[in-house]
């Protein structure tokens, strides 16, 4: 369990959350630059409070009452400092984590277990190619922060509103990319850019290319045929969605086993 240090508007669609505690401790590094935690979030009308036994709650609570469970990438954390900072994506009143991360004040406690994580950018491959919105922005900002400064690439960012640009930190030789798509139904606009961008001139020759692409899930599949076009080695690519347009986290979790949310 941890406890809200501070809450920072970054942009007027992200806020970040900033929570210490003694168990961060123990909380490994696993290397990852996308690593993510799980969230749990009870409603306060139940009047309980954590550590919560989760088995006992499902058990006990009507569908609209139980337990929620959200994940979210880190975008940094410090064991030795015990703290960690998430950075949330709003969407007005909606939701379940982004409205609690608007509203957290110092104190409020924040259940977190993990971390997973799966991709880390490969310092000496070539050109690196990462291609998002702003929910994969937290790993993509995490990844360039962990690029060597000789590193070469391309960073396309999708966002709505240009007021959500921020200032990166990254190598002199990669390039931010920031894309405003105003048309949600646009599911290959992010994909368009990640075609017309620069490559190498064999970008399927093994370390050549290195690809992390995670977002909305119909937008990702749109960048997944760009990538299979281009031939890049499935083994270069992280790619993955993070949410689906029009779905709760629920529905679109339980969507992953059907055809319908598979990437690849």
């Amino acid at each position: 369990m941890l406890a809200v240090e501070t809450t920072e508007w970054l942009t007027p669609h992200l806020v970040r959350v900033v929570a210490s505690g003694e168990s961060l401790a123990d909380f490994s590094d696993n290397g990852y630059t996308d690593a993510y935690v799980k969230l749990l979030f009870v409603d306060p009308e139940l009047g309980v409070e954590p550590p919560y036994d989760l088995a006992a709650l499902r058990a006990a609570q009507p569908s609209h009452l139980q337990p929620v469970l959200r994940t979210y990438t880190l975008r940094w954390v410090d064991s030795a400092a015990r703290r960690l900072a998430i950075d949330f994506v709003t969407h007005g009143d909606t939701g379940v984590a982004a409205v609690w991360a608007m509203k957290a004040a110092p104190g409020d406690r924040l259940v977190v277990s993990g971390p997973g994580g799966a991709y880390a950018p490969d310092p000496a491959v070539g050109w690196h190619v990462f291609a998002g919105d702003l929910s994969a922005l937290p790993a993509i900002a995490a990844s360039l922060d962990a690029l060597p400064g000789h590193a070469n690439g391309v960073a396309h960012i999708e966002i709505s509103d240009p007021a959500d640009i921020l200032d990166l930190k990254c190598p002199e030789q990669v390039a931010l990319n920031w894309l405003v798509n105003t048309d949600h139904g646009d599911t290959a606009f992010l994909a368009r850019a990640v075609a017309n961008g620069h490559w190498p001139s064999a970008p399927a020759t093994p370390g050549a290319v290195q690809v992390f692409a995670h977002g909305e899930r119909e937008s990702v599949k749109a960048v997944r045929k760009v990538l299979h076009a281009r031939g890049i080695p499935r083994e270069a690519i992280s790619i993955s969605g993070y949410w689906a347009r029009g779905r709760t986290e629920d529905a679109f979790q339980a969507e992953k086993r059907e055809p319908i949310g598979r990437i690849d």
